[in-house]
């Protein structure tokens, strides 16, 4: 029974357990097509996570990407009830149980490999943070007793160790993942001790706050820094919400929504990530942004999304899993990116105005850094066993409406299982039926209500409900009963957000619409199944948008894959021209030009698709014609 203290109430929602949350329809195809790529095979294929790693007993890598893979392995083993996958993962739950020793601490014994090879075992406590997340949703998911013993008795071995040897590196800047771990344990035994102990974790973490809350960066960064690293600040996002949960304090709070805003106004994009080759790295659509970041970043919308119950948090992480994820990994998940791009119209071998190398956009097994290669795993599984969550008093928040089957106690114990239906995104309506396990029962459901929506319609049975909206969210209270039907209405209006010198990006409710160029895939390494790719264009792709283009939408079947290009379900008809002197810079599309040159250039009917669908792509385009009349028919 988990247990809970003022301590530890102040957060909105309530993780559901690992598994009550079932995918369905196209987000389980997603699902099954990547256990059927990399995750299901990354084993057989790749030494760092094969039979070797120091993980389940060998001599070879023995730092984070062992740990990293679990990460993203077990949830899409458990969401996807496949005994297959959850047999590969229990192989390395048992040796990581089985390793623990007298004083508490688990895991390999024998020397840790880092990116910076400067941190001995005890110093450098960033992998163990990576397992113990894995060990809170695979208690989660099986109840095996095993679990809270052991990291009972871990922490007690970090309590007396963590002072001496204090986080630094890795560890220090994503410390709030290990304040994580040790609050799950607190809310499941009630240990004051642990509590304590994850306040010091908390202090000894970089102060994120004080980052967000002012913050610093406004420039593309050109050196290293713990602050500035992608993936980092993909991470240290969730820390003032985790802070908030020991103190309460607002200005956590405050501290996430200013380093959201200061981190879209100084490098957002238009697929609702923020750059960073390596570093924050400004706003030119030819930057590129790491996968790593990618999932990090979704995992700390989640997090917020629990912590504070707001629905800006899901709106970005709906915006960052069905645009930024499937666009930076092949549609059959053989082949993914370190860094992708919004204006992406080449992925080869050349040098680019990055702190990376010249490989960082290739298509491949591990192009640049094989961190993303065991880290990306996550991002999918995650979302999924957060589509919902529990508000903390019997009733259920929807944070996404991705097609899914939730199972949950509510009420005063009776059983609901909540079937959600219609394929969105690709779709604007969302069927949502309530079954329970008795003829009636009193609880809330709170239906997120996304800010790009602005003619929300909602029916119960039929009958018009009216929306009262806070924070996002719309609360039903009611007695649900057996057999009740909502349906869920979000009107989809395709708009253009202007950007850097008026260039201008496409959305539609959550995803973003891009001009697809034609891919010619180039063999470069080829292995028995994960090969590397550079992809040439073979289309033209120096489009800018007419300011006065209407956008006719067209849809079609959701396929298996919904992010294909070719078959992609939901299509944009927009009217644009070519702009003969929009240039190549240091291997990528230039700068989208301020004034685009089209003299004598013939309107053009443009097809525009998901940004996730397309890996070459123009989704930030010169703006053709007077702005004025394009901001003046956003407003209507």
């Amino acid at each position: 029974m988990e247990t809970t203290t003022k301590k530890q109430a102040r957060a909105a929602f309530r993780e559901l357990p690992l598994g009550a949350v079932k995918p369905a329809g196209w987000l389980r195809n997603q699902l099954r097509i990547q256990a059927d790529g990399f995750t299901g095979h990354l084993e057989e294929h790749w030494g760092d996570v094969g039979p070797d790693n120091g993980w389940i007993g060998g001599k070879g890598e023995s730092w984070e990407r062992g740990p990293y893979y679990l990460d993203g392995l077990l949830p899409l083993a458990y969401v996807l009830d496949d005994e297959k996958l959850i047999a590969k993962a229990q192989r390395w739950i048992e040796w990581s149980l089985n390793s623990q020793r007298a004083d508490g601490n688990f895991g390999p014994q024998g020397p840790i490999q880092t990116v910076n090879n400067d941190l001995d075992k005890q110093q450098d406590w960033w992998h163990y943070t990576i397992m113990l997340k894995v060990f809170t949703q695979y208690e989660e998911a099986t109840g095996d007793p095993r679990v809270v013993p052991f990291m009972l008795k871990f922490f007690g071995f970090l309590r007396g160790a963590i002072e001496q040897y204090p986080m630094r590196g890795w560890a220090k800047a994503r410390g709030a993942d290990l304040v994580l771990s040790i609050q799950w344990l607190y809310r499941k035994t009630g240990d004051e001790s642990l509590l304590a102990l994850a306040n010091i974790a908390a202090e000894q973490t970089t102060d994120w706050t004080d980052v967000f809350h002012d913050f610093p960066y406004w420039r593309k960064v050109e050196e290293w820094d713990w602050t500035t690293h992608v993936v980092n600040v993909a991470m240290g996002i969730k820390t003032p919400g985790i802070r908030y949960e020991l103190s309460g304090a607002e200005v956590e709070r405050d501290a996430v929504h200013r380093g959201i805003d200061s981190l879209m106004t100084y490098h957002g994009q238009a697929h609702g990530m923020f750059s960073g080759d390596e570093w924050l790295s400004g706003t030119s659509p030819s930057q590129g942004v790491e996968l790593c970041a990618v999932v990090e970043y979704m995992f700390s919308m989640e997090h917020l999304t629990r912590v504070f119950g707001e629905g800006r948090f899901g709106d970005i992480l709906e915006k960052v899993a069905f645009n930024a994820l499937p666009a930076t990994i092949s549609k059959d998940w053989t082949s993914h990116q370190y860094d992708q791009q919004v204006n992406q119209v080449i992925c080869n071998v050349a040098p680019r105005s990055w702190s990376n190398d010249e490989e960082a956009n290739l298509f491949g097994l591990e192009p640049n850094f094989g961190c993303c290669t065991a880290n990306m795993h996550q991002g999918w599984p995650k979302f999924a066993s957060h589509l919902w969550m529990g508000d903390g008093s019997g009733g259920l928040a929807a944070v996404s409406y991705a097609p899914s089957t939730v199972t949950a106690k509510v009420g005063g114990g009776a059983s609901a299982t909540i079937r959600v239906s219609g394929e969105y995104p690709f779709r604007e309506t969302v069927a949502i039926d309530v079954e329970l396990d008795r003829a009636s029962e009193a609880f809330a459901v709170s239906l997120r209500i996304p800010a790009w929506c602005d003619a929300p319609a909602l029916t119960l049975n039929g009958a018009e409900l009216t929306l009262n909206v806070l924070n996002g969210y719309a609360k039903i209270e009611r007695e649900w009963k057996n057999g009740d039907r909502l349906s869920l209405t979000l009107p989809m209006q395709a708009k253009t957000t202007s950007r850097n010198l008026y260039a201008v990006s496409v959305e539609r409710g959550p995803l973003v619409y891009v001009l697809p160029v034609q891919e010619n895939w180039q063999l470069l390494q080829k292995r028995e199944k994960f090969h590397d790719w550079e992809i040439l264009p073979g289309s033209q792709w120096k489009y800018g948008l007419l300011a006065d283009s209407a956008y006719e939408v067209g849809e079609s079947d959701v396929p298996y894959q919904p992010f294909d290009a070719k078959h992609a379900p939901v299509k944009l008809q927009v009217s644009g021209k070519l702009v003969r002197k929009w240039k190549m810079e240091g291997n990528s599309a230039g700068t989208p030009p301020l004034y685009p040159n089209v003299e004598g250039q013939e309107t053009t009917a443009l097809t525009l698709v998901p940004y996730g669908s397309a890996r070459l792509r123009i989704g930030e385009f010169p703006l053709i014609g007077e702005r004025g009349k394009a901001w003046k028919k956003k407003l209507e």
